[in-house]
């Protein structure tokens, strides 16, 4: 049962990768930590969507499933005796001389919510809430064939799958489905894609037939998806496929929700950040996708930098006497 009031030194909101590793540095630096989320599992976007995706860019992990990578995190941040806030989103927030007050609404029908009261906020909330955007030839197919994650690669094994996108989800998916689909294709509007270097000479080095300048313009089918049209950007020549299969992988619409009307300073749907990772309000930190300042790249492992830091500088706030610079992590063995 959740607890009314919660005293904390650190509350983190945001249970993803950068809000774990933040909630077991916290406990490491000798904070009491709370960590909030309004999902009713840790990991965030990483758990609930891609569980399967092998994640790369993580120091010491050539590559690491992303399931996993959740697990030994929460198995890290259990070091620190976190007070677990699930399925706890955060509206409101008061800022005063000694610390913050966040009030949250619970998504359980008649838990009342929580309060935390805390000496700073760190906010790894990741993209806020999100929801994939949706394919304009989608229709009502969504559930019938049409999906937009794949959170378990063997429900489409034997398929004919259609990947619709050119970012990094749409060519991993494609990667990770080669072995176990009938067969692969994946659909781009352009010749281009956004997904990193090395998986798109993976990509093309692989079975997955690339179609490309194409668009999706029509689904068929009477109960499931039997054909799609696709288009050619440029000439507008059209042809008919038959798959079993779309998963699109266009992007997605993102939304801050009360923490857009916190008062802190934003930049597409961003939250800006100095050096420290500290906002413009007092004693409230960000980090991960969530944060944003000039030079910014987006990576799981430089999430993990900016918990880190953000840490480092919320203890002189959580007691006088401390330094900003930790000692060795071995000096704690």
């Amino acid at each position: 049962m959740t607890p009314n009031t919660v005293n904390t030194d650190v509350l983190i909101i945001g249970a993803g990768p950068v809000g774990l590793y933040g909630t077991y540095y916290a406990g490491f630096r000798g904070m009491s930590v709370a960590l909030m989320d309004s999902l009713p599992e840790v990991g965030g976007q990483l758990a609930a969507l891609y569980p399967e995706k092998n994640i790369y860019d993580v120091a010491g992990f050539p590559s690491v499933r992303g399931q996993d990578l959740v697990d030994s995190l929460l198995e890290q941040a259990q070091q620190s005796k976190p007070t677990m806030l699930l399925e706890q989103r955060a509206t409101t927030i008061e800022v005063h001389d000694e610390g913050v007050t966040i009030g949250a609404v619970a998504s359980t029908p008649g838990d009342p919510g929580v309060t935390v009261h805390a000496k700073a906020v760190l906010i790894a909330g990741g993209m806020g809430t999100f929801e994939p955007k949706e394919l304009p030839a989608g229709g009502s197919y969504a559930g019938r064939g049409l999906r937009y994650f794949v959170p378990r690669l063997a429900d489409l094994a034997g398929h004919d799958v259609l990947v619709v996108g050119g970012g990094d989800s749409a060519v991993d998916w494609a990667l990770a489905l080669e072995p176990l689909a009938n067969s692969v294709a994946l659909v781009h509007r352009r010749d281009a894609f956004r997904a990193h270097e090395k998986s798109v000479t993976a990509l093309q080095e692989s079975s997955v037939e690339v179609v490309t300048p194409y668009e999706v313009v029509a689904i068929a089918g009477e109960t499931a998806i039997e054909t799609v049209t696709l288009e050619h950007v440029d000439s507008k020549e059209t042809h008919e496929r038959e798959v079993k299969t779309v998963v699109a992988a266009i992007g997605f619409l993102t939304d801050l929700g009360p923490m857009a009307d916190w008062g802190m300073d934003l930049k597409r749907r961003r939250i800006l950040v100095d050096r420290t990772q500290q906002t413009n309000l007092p004693r409230v930190f960000a980090a991960g996708d969530i944060a944003q300042y000039d030079g910014k790249v987006a990576l799981i492992s430089v999430g993990f930098g900016e918990a880190a830091t953000a840490i480092n500088h919320i203890a002189p706030l959580v007691n006088a006497k401390w330094k900003t610079t930790p000692g060795h992590s071995s000096d704690a063995l």
